[in-house]
């Protein structure tokens, strides 16, 4: 029989922090440094608990150089060859940089050729003392035996396993080895599961509900996705997460993977940001989508943003210690004993645009999608609905740039024949005569916005 769950469950932009009381006098006093003692491992780990997902455009060697210099963690991708790997080990070692080793997890999947891969890097590289368990459904039982296995083989490493939503699975997974339980499905940027599937939960509802059943067992979570600005993380500490990582909020950087494509005609430069299980990501790993699966993950293309370190990771601590400043909480551990949720409606004011979001103007697929069903001139219309295939299409609700399983050359040449017919339509426009039209805001929120304005 079918069963409905009354109770509403809810995301990061469903509720705010209530402030309260604080003895704090500057945000310089609040300590976000954890200490964490594992479960199964018995090992020690003290640091910043943010950690970059393990995704091939952010879980990077690069970005781990990056985080380590303010002791927070990436979760490095597991497409990377065991001579990378060497290379990568043997450069730091030189430089004498063996701590970044206490900041990266190794990932794995499930297959034997993962297993394999990571039994060979672990026994090499004893420093290296964190393993990712990570694939899109961790309610499989085939998972929670292969956490078993990696828990046989590695009884001292440290272990993230995940991503589940629910306390029974949190639970499951924490008595089948993982120290760390990953929560979250279907709340990333370029994350389409909940489309394709219909399945998910709300992110905060779900780290709530994680949270209370592994600390019940003296396990921990980290939270997996659904950020979208700095204050979310502060929303997923204060709702009981012990890490907090994310994907999205860390790409279009130069450590960020990813092509970097530049605009010949305006000089702008984007990179690209896709899901792993999206059909560009199994195409470069996997041979493409198999014919009994579904792509479930976007692609999209990220203005180009500088270094994470300055351009991004120092505004994100900035804003946590702010977060703590407003609830009195001294460390990044009293935050969760005095965090209260409030439920909103509106959650921040947009009257003037949002942060994350950029006006639209040169909404150039949408454009060429209306030439080609006939809405444009009639000269115009004669573009074929064929060749729109190999350009992104434009997803208004998301404010993103969708379906770049597009060689390189093509996207130069898409950016360039659209930016040249911007320009000529701009030329040929005439002049509005309402001087007092008021200016239309897009009011979608979405950190992956392409505008070349």
């Amino acid at each position: 029989m079918v069963k409905i769950e009354w109770d509403i469950k809810l995301g990061f932009k469903d509720v705010l922090i209530r402030p309260k009381r604080s003895q704090l006098r500057s945000r310089k006093d609040v300590d976000l440094d954890r200490t964490y003692k594992f479960l199964h491992s018995g090992k020690t780990w003290t640091g910043i608990p943010i950690v970059a997902a393990n995704m091939d455009t952010t879980g990077t060697f690069e970005m781990a150089r990056a985080f380590a210099k303010e002791k927070c963690m990436v979760a490095i991708h597991k497409h990377y060859t065991l001579k990378q790997w060497d290379n990568f080990i043997v450069e730091e070692e030189k430089n004498n940089n063996s701590e970044i080793f206490q900041y990266i997890a190794v990932s794995s999947g499930t297959s034997d050729r993962d297993f394999t891969k990571i039994s060979t890097l672990l026994t090499q590289y004893k420093q290296l003392q964190f393993i990712c368990l990570d694939i899109a459904n961790g309610y499989s039982e085939h998972f929670a035996q292969y956490v078993k296995k990696v828990r046989t083989a590695f009884p001292s490493h440290i272990i993230m396993a995940g991503n589940v939503v629910t306390q029974e699975m949190t639970e499951q997974l924490l008595i089948s080895g993982a120290d760390i339980v990953k929560v979250g499905i279907g709340p990333g940027s370029v994350c389409t599961t909940r489309k394709k599937t219909g399945v998910g939960y709300p992110q905060l509802s779900a780290v709530l509900e994680c949270a209370d059943a592994a600390h019940g067992l003296g396990g921990l979570i980290v939270s997996d996705g659904g950020c979208t600005m700095p204050g979310d993380f502060g929303k997923a500490f204060g709702g009981g997460a012990d890490f907090v990582m994310a994907g999205g909020m860390f790409s279009g950087y130069d450590e960020s993977g990813g092509d970097l494509i530049e605009n010949p005609k305006t000089g702008k430069k984007y990179k690209q940001f896709y899901g792993m299980s999206s059909e560009v990501a199994m195409k470069k790993h996997s041979g493409g989508v198999a014919n009994y699966r579904a792509s479930e993950g976007k692609c999209v293309l990220v203005p180009y943003k500088g270094n994470v370190l300055d351009n991004c990771l120092m505004t994100l601590l900035g804003g946590l210690r702010s977060t703590c400043t407003y609830v009195g909480a001294k460390t990044l551990k009293e935050l969760s004993k005095r965090t209260t949720f409030i439920r909103v409606q509106q959650h921040h004011n947009i009257v003037y645009g949002d942060e994350k979001d950029k006006d639209n103007k040169n909404d150039w697929v949408n454009k060429t999608k209306a030439k080609a069903s006939g809405k444009g001139d009639s000269k115009e219309s004669e573009a074929s609905s064929d060749d729109l295939k190999k350009y992104p299409v434009f997803d208004p609700a998301n404010q993103s740039y969708t379906n770049l399983h597009v060689e390189r050359q093509a996207l130069l040449t898409f950016l360039t024949e659209t930016t040249q017919e911007n320009g000529d339509n701009n030329n040929n426009k005439p002049k509005s005569r309402n001087k007092n039209k008021p200016k239309q805001h897009s009011h979608y929120g979405n950190s992956h916005s392409v505008n070349d304005n």
